[in-house]
């Protein structure tokens, strides 16, 4: 498909139906030239790629979804500018994976071993390295089953060590490991912990019960 019909098809999507319904998937694949085209010409949303092209755009966030992230967030920085053992970074950061698609999870951590890789001009494009660490949170219009396939198959299959799905909507955290283990926490009367992954980090899930 060319790509002048296809960003104006995606471009149309409709806001609201997205906002209500959850992510919107294109049927058709940009390239990375196209797919760069599309996240400038809409800065206001949130734009994923999928291995083979096709993209999903993402309304902006509900109140409480926001404010979740944002203490998930502020945790993350808090434990980088306190033990220097990496960077933490936001839900606006794009890093693009092995398999070709791009992400930007709700909250992520890369060690200082991985920024080493990018040299000056590669921080300032999408991220070619996997975070050591990503939150997912899941909000009103997220589908559970989905978002548990992206936690394996795009987070734990390309590289991530320790990945954490919050579902304030159950009170449940689903956490995933490198090993591909799961284990799930009921409740959000309990301490996570970022277990060897990112030793001393731990973030208090009563945080998101405000």
């Amino acid at each position: 498909m060319a790509a002048a019909p296809l960003l104006e098809k995606m471009i149309d999507a409709p806001l609201p139906l997205i906002s209500l319904l959850g992510p919107w998937y294109s049927s058709g694949a940009l390239n990375k030239e196209e797919f760069d085209q599309l996240c400038a010409a809409h800065p206001e949303l949130l734009i994923e790629q999928e291995p083979d092209g096709k993209v999903a755009l993402m309304a902006p966030l509900h109140l409480n979804s926001g404010y979740y992230e944002m203490e998930v967030g502020s945790e993350l920085r808090n434990y980088a500018r306190l033990h220097q053992l990496g960077q933490g970074f936001s839900s606006s950061t794009g890093f693009r994976l092995p398999d070709g698609s791009l992400r930007s999870p709700d909250a992520s951590f890369v060690s200082h071993a991985q920024l080493s890789k990018l040299s000056p001009a590669e921080r300032k494009q999408y991220a070619t390295i996997v975070p050591e660490f990503i939150v997912e949170i899941r909000s009103d219009s997220d589908h559970l089953p989905t978002l548990k396939r992206k936690m394996q198959e795009s987070w734990i299959a390309n590289g991530v060590k320790l990945a954490w799905l919050i579902d304030p909507l159950e009170e449940k955290t689903y956490i995933y490991r490198a090993d591909g283990s799961v284990a799930i926490r009921h409740g959000f009367d309990q301490i996570l912990s970022g277990e060897q992954v990112l030793p001393g980090f731990e973030f208090d899930l009563k945080l998101l019960q405000a």
